[in-house]
């Protein structure tokens, strides 16, 4: 990993000093090539895959490979001189007495920028999101920014893109909540109901991640946070979800051969999940996201669309076969499949193993095509259990082909109409809950946020000595770690006091520390 690192430092020096631009598309070329490294070797060490072991290559519960997103990386970054200045130069206090608080927030984002593929993980990035969001909140003037350079790499490409905006830091965090969620996703276990169902609810947290992300931050520094590649990764993850759905219902009870309902529900949630991939692979082949999506994903959503297209044909075609259906099991069927107009039902047994062997047709010839494709693809051939998925449903094809082929069968003339997509659970786009992350304001000692911020015009007076009569200070107090003046008592002495100095009420005014036990209080306006 020492060596990629270093690779990729060079790259990006070289990124940044030439101006030749076939230069840079190389150099651009070279970043994406160790960004890819960097990512599969960072999987290695946190013993992340993007496949799941499964017991037995022959067994239906084994699961095809998902599409997990790397998370972004950052450069070290210094909060205290930017910090500082702020808290002395517009707040007025002594910037010394808070660089436990500056290590404080130091120290979190060096935690968050190696987060556990875990939920602790997903709490770390939302606890920094959220302190992100009050540093915003207080340190930031209108039209203006900290000063800081914040350094972020592309999660796609590698590229390295920079900018003092805050907005930046929040947005690349908020990116890699929702790649974090695709980490946790391709790593449950979907061969059983309970793995697949943490799958799906990890997906669609991931896509409200990126929708939140398209929304909010519309100034795009690099590819992978661009408008096309979130609502790419949107629709990735949504099929990513449905295919989920499609694996939870077909593992409890798998559908059995005589069942008609059971398979034609199948066959077109099967469908929809192939409706889904399709849209993924049209997104992806147009610019700009074309230039910069990884070939490997690419190849694997239309390997998907394929292998899901055939396989809603064979449930169609084990539905047509299975025996005499009732006229439920009739009218359903004729639901599925696709028109307009919809094609008339055979009613004759032999007329509907003609249309289930012309759907087996389908079927063969679809996944047929998944292998080619798979095989294509130099990175894809190595992953042996998609390899195992797309060949053991091959077989069951040609197996239940070979059934009913009968010797007689001169005329085949029938064709296959396409399968209805539906399904019974639609995926919803939930947004990441960032409340689990909520923590106290780190810097919550400078004051109120509704008060004590950078946006707000405000001078500080100086303090103001009040002598403690029979009757007390003559004010009211509110609140602790600051004091807040609640109230002034009229006619007691902080109202005299403020009498003589010409300022107005006392309200709101802020006292340091707690109140003395005798003496003199001191109040800072």
């Amino acid at each position: 990993m020492d060596k990629v690192l270093r690779m990729r430092a060079g790259a990006e020096n070289l990124y940044r000093a030439t101006s030749n631009a076939r230069v840079r598309e190389t150099v651009a070329l070279e970043l994406s090539y160790v960004n890819s490294s960097l990512q599969l070797l960072k999987e290695e060490l946190e013993g992340l895959s993007c496949s799941v072991d499964a017991d037995g290559a022959g067994s239906d519960g084994i699961t095809v490979p998902m599409i997990p997103l790397g998370l972004k990386e950052t450069k070290e970054l210094d909060w205290s001189t930017a910090l500082k200045e702020l808290i002395s130069g517009h707040f007025g206090e002594d910037s010394t007495s808070y660089e436990a608080e500056i290590r404080e927030l130091a120290d979190l984002r060096q935690a968050m920028r190696t987060p556990s593929r875990s939920e602790a993980g997903l709490e770390l990035l939302a606890a920094y999101y959220n302190q992100l969001c009050l540093l915003d909140a207080r340190f930031v003037p209108p039209g203006r920014s900290l000063g800081l350079l914040f350094h972020w790499y592309d999660s796609l490409t590698g590229v390295p893109a920079q900018q003092r905006a805050l907005a930046f830091e929040k947005g690349s965090v908020l990116f890699n909540i929702g790649a974090l969620h695709t980490q946790i996703g391709a790593r449950q276990d979907r061969s059983c109901p309970k793995g697949a169902s943490r799958a799906a609810e990890a997906f669609q947290r991931a896509a409200g991640a990126f929708s939140l992300l398209r929304e909010k931050f519309s100034h795009a520094p690099s590819p992978d946070m661009s408008p096309a590649s979130l609502s790419m990764l949107e629709q990735l993850m949504t099929a990513q979800a449905q295919e989920c759905v499609f694996e939870g219902l077909s593992l409890p009870a798998p559908a059995a051969p005589h069942d008609c309902l059971a398979q034609l529900h199948l066959a077109q949630e099967a469908a929809q999940v192939a409706a889904e991939y399709e849209l993924v692979h049209r997104t992806m082949a147009q610019p700009p996201v074309r230039e910069y999506v990884p070939f490997t994903w690419t190849t694997l959503v239309h390997v998907k669309a394929k292998s899901f297209h055939a396989l809603a044909h064979y449930h169609a075609a084990v539905a047509l076969c299975g025996g005499p259906s009732a006229p439920p099991e009739l009218l359903a069927l004729q639901q599925v499949f696709r028109g307009p107009p919809a094609p008339s039902l055979p009613q004759e047994p032999e007329e509907r193993r003609k249309l289930g062997k012309a759907h087996l047709r389908r079927a063969i010839l679809g996944q047929e095509e998944a292998l080619r494709l798979h095989a294509v693809c130099r990175t894809l051939r190595r992953v042996d259990l998609l390899q195992a998925v797309l060949a053991q449903a091959l077989r069951r094809s040609l197996a239940k082909y070979s059934e009913l082929d009968l010797e007689d069968d001169f005329f085949e003339a029938t064709e296959a109409p396409d399968i209805q997509p539906k399904t019974r659970q639609k995926p919803e786009v939930r947004v990441p809950s960032l409340s689990q992350g909520k923590a106290a304001d780190i810097f919550h000692r400078l004051g109120p946020l509704s008060v004590f911020t950078a946006k707000n015009r405000w001078r500080l007076v100086g303090p103001v000595h009040v002598t403690r009569g029979e009757s007390g200070f003559g004010f009211t107090l509110r609140g602790d770690s600051p004091v807040l003046i609640a109230a002034v008592v009229p006619g007691g002495h902080a109202a005299v006091v403020e009498a003589c100095r010409g300022g107005g009420p006392a309200e709101g005014c802020r006292r340091r520390g707690r109140e003395p036990a005798g003496g003199d209080a001191a109040a800072q306006h």
